[in-house]
């Protein structure tokens, strides 16, 4: 029989949280100590690490990429939730431990009539990650060309992630959410590509909150100063602002009927990440990933938000 000469398939790695989104929309939230009724609810698949991975597995298939993620649910009734709307997504699933003494993540979210929202989240296996979950990376990183990090589940863990992928030769991007209140530990520094910061956690980062492309400008150059070759500034409804080397560029917003962007930030790595992995300059990720968060905002819920290539390439015409 002759040799197999296939090659294997690039991968996109999600090292990050799971969790369910149980999410009440009623006229206003409830005050200490009161009951309300809701209009109608949701039961839905959340977290930063699995959101990122279904976004980015919509858009790679027919790409030629691959998806997989890495973290830990429980063994309870909501991980088999989870684990199903991963599968419906086509993500591999062959890092993602099941942990027998922590329940799967929880987020229980309300939501009111003008679109505020009050949000509980339960990390439970999120939270245990330890080294041993760098493990099952081992035997993937070897195809990954990027790593997805967020900053739902203990930090030294995504450090150690980090590492293991650089020395691999992977990109690898961090989304700095929930924002660090202290910043991060220079020891991540050198082992991050890119940081995909919003407003407000590009001012925890580094001190300056980004209103225009100018002051998005001046926040490019401290994260550069942090070791960064390439930096992005997301300004939410105002664009995205991206700076490779001594090369700069403006993202303009996209035109859309925006009605929730919960997975908007989500959505906008997903892209990042499949845009990198097939090849393209900083400038195309860029507005690919802008017209994947745009999309996202037109759609309500999560992972449920994110858009299809087809989509995202009638956007961007």
């Amino acid at each position: 029989m002759p040799p197999d000469h296939a090659q294997p398939i690039p991968l996109i790695l999600s090292f990050g949280s799971v969790n369910i989104d149980i999410v009440a929309y009623s006229a206003a939230l409830a005050r200490p100590g009161e009951t309300i009724h809701a209009g109608r609810t949701s039961i839905g698949l959340g977290g930063k690490g699995a959101n990122q991975a279904a976004a980015a597995s919509r858009l790679a298939s027919s790409l030629g990429l691959q998806v997989a993620l890495a973290g830990r649910t429980g063994t309870d009734l909501f991980a088999e939730l989870a684990r199903r709307h991963l599968a419906g997504f086509g993500v591999d699933l062959s890092a993602l431990r099941s942990d027998p003494d922590h329940p799967t993540g929880l987020a229980l979210i309300g939501v009111d009539a003008a679109g505020e929202n009050a949000i509980t989240v339960a990390g439970g296996a999120n939270m245990a990650l330890d080294a041993t979950d760098t493990d099952p990376l081992v035997s993937l990183l070897s195809r990954t060309r990027v790593l997805l990090l967020q900053l739902e589940t203990p930090l030294a863990v995504s450090l150690e992630a980090a590492r293991l992928a650089r020395a691999a030769g992977a990109t690898v991007i961090l989304d700095p959410a929930p924002a660090p209140a202290d910043g991060l530990p220079d020891a991540f520094w050198p082992l991050i590509d890119l940081v995909t910061p919003n407003e407000t956690e590009t001012e925890s980062l580094v001190g300056i909150r980004p209103t225009d492309r100018q002051s998005a400008a001046a926040a490019a150059d401290r994260l550069q100063a942090r070791g960064l070759r390439r930096a992005i500034v997301k300004l939410g409804a105002r664009g995205v602002f991206w700076r490779d080397g001594a090369a700069e560029g403006f993202v303009e917003p996209f035109s859309v009927q925006a009605i929730d962007s919960v997975a908007a930030g989500d959505c906008f790595n997903g892209g990042l990440a499949v845009a990198l992995a097939r090849g393209d300059t900083l400038a195309d990720a860029v507005r690919f990933a802008a017209a994947c968060g745009a999309l996202a905002t037109t759609k309500s819920g999560a992972a449920e938000a994110a858009p299809t290539l087809e989509a995202v390439q009638a956007l961007l015409g």
